[in-house]
């Protein structure tokens, strides 16, 4: 795993292009702490910070082709490396090196961009092609690693890892950008290809760059494949197919020369990885929380003991969330909602202190339908079909007199959540219902500037939904989660949180041929008889133990709302005072003053709004300040 970077100019990068591309790559060292390497010509410069998992020795970035005019830096693992490098030295390529990365270069020349379909693994790469002046930079097909880029004002094309990479060149304005904000606040990320910073881009997962003469381009060589099921599966059949491209896939993740584990929830997904993983021994680790509803310790320590593993465990408290709040929100370049950052950063420094490689389950619930929300959406029909009398005048009061509880999914929680979001189109729904301020809460929260400066450009979320409308609503919103949540929050939360401890995370349940496989089935036969990935469920029956195959969906939460009140209250009410939130005019203080007092006094938990604005905060005053 590594950190890319790097800068061109077709006309003639300036004198001072590699003293400026240093200071980009070497704002990326914790991705890269073993190696770091630079390549430059007239009109190129490539920088790469290098963790060595594979040909640990011999692996320095970047790699030319045989006669260097070819040059690549890459971030990620190739899992078939070693077919394509035979398929290039059959072809009469040299190596120097055992490296993946090699692999690559050869490839490109061997197939031009196409290479890119016979890759399989996660990665965001760069290769310039001197003799064309030709930059290709690229992305995996479901964005686990992250790739940034922009245009400087004099026409160089700048590309990074991280967005906090590209924030020390001094030729980047960090100016907000008012509709990437507004995104935030809804979702609690910014969707690609925006980024909160006016001018930079995500590359979009399954896409590439091209930068030479004509021009910057962007292309898809890769997407999901959300249409109609190319087959009649049956439950058993597609039970079957699963569980052998799972065992496949996890294999081929399990290969490194540098120490590995596993990170384990107890939950359905890990425990699968466990399962197929547990001949190679990997020791396990996972954490915990001294608040029984949010705490996983327990089930992880019965699946970690019935495969042998040797199990880790380290418990989170208030105290330690305060130690470490600032160091996280840095790590995460752009401002993120989603409280279970702050676990994901326990858990891989915890992990790092023992292996260098850890599996995780991540992706399991957005393929094969392992939220709650997707059989909500089913309800929510039945319910807008209810007389607007009993919806409005009986069921939504009462939902809005229960007992508030901080619990993790509390039936207040859910339900209030669930009336949120009623009567309203699919899409619109899922975003409500997953995260934080709708359009009621932004018309109070948002200054007159901000209302403004956002009113011309709001995204729909059914513009990013791309399944049949024939098929049900769970397919459609697990068709939007993997576009948006999935690479966007999730895979972006792990990266950051665990390259922040130079740990590289693998997703087996991410191998775009399981992938493809679940976007093909439909949802009926993941979610049965009330219940979420039944799919999974038969396929894990003898692998895993029993209680897990039946425990339902927990999360990967935080006890947020408790701590809002608690230790954290001090923190939150310094960040949210009406007298910094002047400095930059974004918010009207009095409604922010207004959740909190209502927060604090038990009245409301507004936990994912006042959490979401802490997290704004805390990053605006890191990186935009």
């Amino acid at each position: 795993m590594c950190a890319i970077c790097g800068m061109v100019n077709v006309a003639g990068l300036e004198e001072r292009a590699v003293e400026d591309l240093l200071r980009v790559r070497d704002a990326m060292v914790h991705r890269g702490p073993d190696d770091a390497g630079l390549f430059r010509d007239a009109h190129a410069a490539l920088g790469v910070r290098r963790l060595s998992v594979i040909d640990v020795a011999g692996g320095h970035q970047p790699i030319p082709n045989e006669d260097r005019t070819i040059w690549v830096a890459f971030n990620g693992e190739i899992y078939n490396y070693r077919a394509l490098r035979a398929e290039a030295e059959a072809a009469g390529h040299q190596f120097t090196t055992q490296t993946d990365t090699e692999a690559l270069v050869h490839l490109y020349e061997l197939h031009g961009d196409r290479f890119l379909d016979g890759l399989r693994g996660m990665f965001a790469l760069a290769i310039w092609d001197a003799p064309r002046r030709r930059l290709l930079l690229a992305r995996d097909r479901v964005g686990i690693k992250p790739l940034y880029y922009g245009a400087l004002p004099n026409h160089t094309l700048l590309f990074a890892s991280e967005l906090k990479g590209l924030l020390r060149h001094p030729a980047v304005s960090r100016t907000l950008d008012p509709d990437a904000l507004d995104q935030y606040l809804l979702h609690e990320y910014v969707p690609a290809p925006r980024t909160i910073v006016r001018g930079i881009h995500k590359l979009l997962p399954g896409h590439y760059l091209i930068a030479d003469a004509q021009g910057t381009r962007t292309e898809r060589y890769w997407e999901i494949p959300d249409g109609p099921p190319q087959c009649e599966w049956t439950l058993e059949s597609a039970a079957t197919a699963f569980r052998g491209l799972l065992r496949d896939s996890v294999q081929h993740h399990l290969a490194s020369d540098v120490p590995l584990g596993l990170l384990l929830s107890g939950g359905l997904d890990s425990s699968a990885i466990a399962a197929l993983a547990a001949p190679c021994r990997p020791p396990a680790f996972t954490i915990g929380f001294d608040e029984a509803s949010f705490d996983e310790t327990a089930p992880a320590q019965r699946v970690a003991a019935h495969f042998g593993l040797e199990h880790h465990t380290v418990r989170i408290t208030p105290s330690d969330v305060g130690d470490i709040l600032d160091q996280a929100v840095a790590a995460c370049d752009e401002p993120l909602g989603d409280s279970s950052m702050i676990a994901t950063w326990f858990l891989s420094r915890l992990a790092r202190s023992r292996v260098t490689v850890a599996l995780s389950g991540d992706g399991g619930d957005e393929l094969f339908g392992g939220y709650p929300t997707y059989l909500a959406h089913r309800w929510a029909a039945h319910y807008d079909r209810l007389p607007a009398f009993v919806r409005e005048r009986c069921i939504e009061p009462l939902v809005r007199r229960l007992p508030v509880s901080t619990a993790n999914m509390s039936f207040d929680f859910k339900a209030s959540r669930f009336i949120r979001g009623a009567g309203l189109p699919a899409a619109q729904r899922h975003s409500l219902w997953m995260g934080a301020f709708g359009p009621t809460e932004k018309t109070r929260l948002f200054s007159p500037a901000l209302t403004a400066a956002t009113a011309q450009n709001r995204r729909a979320p059914e513009s990013i939904v791309t399944a049949p409308v024939t098929r049900d609503v769970a397919d459609q919103m697990m068709a939007l989660d993997r576009r948006t949540y999935l690479p966007d929050d999730l895979l972006a939360k792990v990266d950051r949180m665990s390259m922040a401890h130079g740990l590289e995370v693998r997703v087996p349940f991410l191998d775009h041929a399981i992938v493809e496989f679940a976007a093909g089935l439909p949802a009926a036969l993941s979610l049965r008889g009330g219940r979420t990935k039944t799919v999974v469920r038969r396929a894990l029956q003898g692998l895993v133990p029993p209680d897990i195959l039946g425990r339902p969906k927990k999360g990967f939460g935080m006890p947020i709302a408790e701590w809002l009140r608690g230790s954290l209250r001090p923190r939150v009410a310094s960040q949210l005072a009406p007298r910094r939130l002047a400095r930059h005019g974004l918010w009207n203080p009095d409604y922010v003053q207004q959740l909190l007092r209502e927060h604090w006094g038990g009245r409301h938990n507004h936990a994912k709004l006042l959490w979401t604005l802490f997290m704004f905060e805390t990053w605006h005053e890191e990186y935009l300040r």
